[in-house]
Formats: C-alpha cells, sequence, structure tokens
C-alpha cells in the first residue's frame, strides 16, 4: 500500500509529489498524458522559465518528482472509491493509498447536444456508481466510446435491464461486452417528458430518450455521460466529494475536499488556470498530506 496517489503529472501533481517523496514517505503519480500543456507551444510566464513548451515543462516536472522519490505509472484512472482506504482503478489495475490528491485537471466541457443540460438529475447523469441503483431494472444508455465509458457500463450491467452505448458518431476505442448494443449514429437532441411529482402539483420534465439525426428515437430512463477520459470533478462525483456551482471541487484552505483522505490541487478546484497556481496548491496539498499522514492533522 502506498501512502500518497496522486492522480494527474502536471504542475499541481508533480509538486505534491516532490514535498511528499521528500518528507519520506511512498508517492505514486499516475498520468494518462500531458493534458492540456502539452498543447502549450511555448510558456513564457513561470519562475525560472523562458521559451520552454508545455510538454518540456511537464516532463521535466516528473523527472524531478522521479528524483526526490516518486514513481509515474502510465495510465488512465476509470474509478475511485473509499472504504478504510482508497482504492484507485485504472483500465488495467487497482491501487490502495491511504490518500490520495485530485490532479489531472478540469472537467471538459459538456458534449454540446441540445436538450443534454436539460435533465441533469432527471435522467442525465455523470457518475453510474453514484445513480446506478436509481435506473435498476430500467434501460439506460452510456455516452461515450472508450475506457471510461466501458467503466460505467460495467458498473450499470448488474443493475438495470439493458445498457446501450452511444458514441455520437465516433468509433468505440476498446472492447465492450457482447450484450451491449452499440449506436455509432450522431444524436440530435436529447428529449424529455412531463411527469407528476408527489409532492408538487407542478409537473416536471424527465428524460424520456434520445433523436439520432436519422429522426429515430432511443428510449432510454436514464443517460449516464461518460466521454473522453474521467476529470477531477467526475472521480470526486464517484467517491461522494462535494462540487460547487461551478463544477469545480470544493476545497478548504489546506486543499482537502470533503471526503477525509482527499485533496485536490490546479485546475479542478476553479479559480486561475495558471501553471504558478497549480504549482502552489500542489505544494499547499503536498504539505497537508504529510501533515496527515504524520498524524499532525
Amino acid at each position: 500500500m502506498m501512502d500518497a496517489l496522486i492522480i494527474g503529472g502536471g504542475p499541481a501533481g508533480a509538486t505534491a509529489a516532490v514535498y511528499i517523496a521528500r518528507a519520506g514517505f511512498k508517492a505514486t503519480i499516475i498520468y494518462k498524458d500531458y493534458g492540456a500543456l502539452e498543447k502549450a507551444e511555448r510558456v513564457d510566464n513561470f519562475y525560472g522559465f523562458t521559451k520552454i513548451s508545455g510538454k518540456s515543462l511537464v516532463e521535466k516536472g516528473l523527472r524531478q518528482a522521479r528524483q526526490a522519490g516518486a514513481k509515474t505509472v502510465r495510465g488512465e484512472v476509470v474509478g475511485i472509491s473509499k472504504g478504510e482506504k482508497i482504492i484507485v482503478k485504472t483500465t488495467s489495475t487497482a491501487y490502495e493509498s491511504k490518500t490520495v490528491l485530485l490532479a489531472v485537471g478540469a472537467t471538459r466541457r459538456t458534449p454540446n447536444i441540445p436538450g443534454l443540460g436539460d435533465y441533469e438529475g432527471r435522467g442525465i447523469s455523470y457518475c453510474a456508481i453514484c445513480d446506478g441503483f436509481f435506473y435498476r431494472g430500467k434501460n439506460v444508455a452510456v455516452l461515450g466510446n472508450g475506457a471510461y465509458a466501458l467503466h460505467e457500463v460495467e458498473d450499470l450491467l448488474p443493475l438495470v435491464s439493458s445498457v446501450t452505448l452511444l458514441t455520437n458518431g465516433k468509433e468505440p476505442t476498446v472492447n465492450f461486452p457482447d450484450s451491449v448494443e452499440i449506436r455509432t449514429e450522431k444524436i440530435r437532441e436529447i428529449i424529455g417528458v412531463e411527469k407528476s411529482q408527489l409532492l408538487s402539483k407542478t409537473p416536471a420534465k424527465i428524460l424520456d430518450g434520445v433523436i439520432f439525426e436519422t429522426s429515430e428515437k432511443l428510449q432510454v430512463s436514464g443517460l449516464f455521460v461518460a466521454e473522453g477520459i474521467a476529470g477531477s470533478s467526475e472521480l470526486a462525483r464517484k467517491i461522494g466529494a462535494a462540487l460547487d456551482s461551478q463544477n469545480s471541487v470544493k476545497i478548504d484552505n489546506e486543499q482537502c475536499t470533503t471526503v477525509q483522505g482527499l485533496w485536490a490541487a490546479g485546475d479542478c478546484t476553479g479559480g486561475l488556470k495558471q501553471i504558478v497556481k497549480a504549482a502552489h496548491e500542489g505544494a499547499q496539498a503536498g504539505i497537508s498530506i504529510i501533515n496527515f499522514l504524520r498524524g499532525n492533522f
């Protein structure tokens, strides 16, 4: 078992790993890629660096973390849960850790599908392990085409009557169970129906299904959004950590989330989306985790 597992290898995650490893604790960084910085051709506004690419900056940060004693692992995190310890699942294995830092970046934009935002909490969900229970015995769909979508599908299959995968025009990048129907058509819109509420005289609209560009309708009771890879906000939802109105992970002055043993740092906490802010929060989270592991928290 490790002392600290850091999800994300950017400035926040690598900085935290340096502090934790230098304090003598076992720290491991799991990262899938270099994140948004990989696309930055030139960084000139971070202390001590000029004319450096974002990719090179991330590589230097990861190298520094390894030199301090941290381990780095390439992998895609698809799930997180908490019992006595925190369990982090990737596409290939599971890790157990005393503490976890979410530093994988901000949540990506919600897919631009008309009607999607209208039914959030009324048929649209972003967490199968959180909400799958409410759809037991019903027909549901998962929106996505990769490993993250597969993880959501696997959480839903034991509970629901059927799962349909909606790729919205993309080809699947992983193998899905044979019991899952795969629809690759583009989605035109999300639709709903009015349903009376027990405690209110005003009917509320709930999800009824999706309309493809072919005008064909697929009727489902629930739609679980799992496009791309899971960001920090999606992982926070899975473990029960609170989010604010901007969908950022809620933290206190020590970078602690509302779940004991779970910290967050970087773009996922909202505010200024700059390298210097991510590095600062990574340092603060690292120090806070050290104090927690030493019993001084």
